[in-house]
């Protein structure tokens, strides 16, 4: 047992970090009939152990997004020891999910409240010149294919733009289900970090540009920091600034942007399968 974790009325609270390609599943959170990512850690769980919490995680990643470390708390009565529940996870998991690590925590814990700050990246492939720079097909699943040449001074310029504090509503989702999701809150379920009492209000760490080695040179990734983002913000984030790139918008427009406040001020929503929760900091 890890030092320091302590038992609440026979549980103990367990924290997991875990990998997994978003491609073949419905988002993170649990939905009638659908493959999810939490539905799958909790029939494995049942399976292991014969007790299916519902695991909390640090924030909801929609259809299509990958994490590269994910993080999820639970409460188990069954006194198994971390390096046991890790081996057996992995075992019933299927491969497209992985569990990184398991340790037991104070009971305190939780994936999502007690988290601090976390990293998103986002991955884009320029496809430069047509038939020339295409996207190789075992990048496809994971990429961005963006058919215009990027200019780097610019998406840095715009990547500038987010730092600080900033009301940042106008690269959030407009959801037709937030009264489902505001009920789920109050059930403690695992929902966006944008239902609460902060609004649109975020602080935006560090943002930044840059280019992977590969092959062609052509992967740009994008990766941002911050203490708590909006559902699809870092989509429209990186849509607005793909715009900045290619010369249909300026960086100097995104403090209006920024201000306006009105999803219709952003650019376009940048697709899910670029997207990777990266890590996930807690105190």
């Amino acid at each position: 047992m890890t030092a320091g974790a302590t038992v609440d009325s026979g549980f103990q609270t367990w924290k997991v970090t875990l990998s997994y390609d978003g491609t073949d599943f419905r988002g993170w959170q649990v939905q009638p009939g659908e493959r999810t990512i939490q539905g799958e850690l909790q029939d494995a769980l049942g399976r292991i152990t014969g007790e299916t919490p519902l695991p909390q995680g640090s924030g909801r990643t929609d259809a299509g997004v990958h994490a590269l470390a994910q993080v999820a708390s639970f409460a188990l009565r069954a006194p198994i020891p971390p390096e046991n529940l890790h081996r057996a996870l992995n075992r019933t998991l299927p491969s497209s999910i992985r569990i990184l690590d398991a340790r037991t925590m104070p009971s305190g814990f939780h994936a999502r409240h007690s988290a601090i700050s976390k990293i998103y990246e986002y991955r884009v492939w320029e496809e430069k010149r047509e038939c020339v720079d295409i996207c190789p097909p075992f990048l496809a699943r994971y990429v961005c294919a963006c058919p215009w040449s990027l200019d780097r001074e610019k998406l840095d310029a715009a990547a500038a733009a987010f730092l600080g504090e900033h009301d940042f509503a106008s690269f959030a989702a407009s959801d037709p289900d937030l009264t489902t999701r505001k009920e789920a809150t109050a059930r403690d379920e695992d929902v966006p970090d944008d239902i609460g009492p902060r609004s649109a209000l975020r602080t935006i760490f560090a943002s930044a540009w840059e280019t992977q080695q590969n092959e062609t040179g052509n992967l740009l990734v994008y990766r941002v920091r911050g203490d708590g983002f909006l559902h699809h913000m870092v989509r429209n984030l990186v849509g607005t600034m793909i715009e900045v790139g290619r010369g249909a918008l300026k960086s100097t427009e995104i403090p209006a942007i920024i201000s306006a406040r009105s999803r219709s001020a952003a650019g376009p929503t940048a697709p899910a399968r670029g997207l990777f929760l990266h890590s996930v900091q807690y105190e």
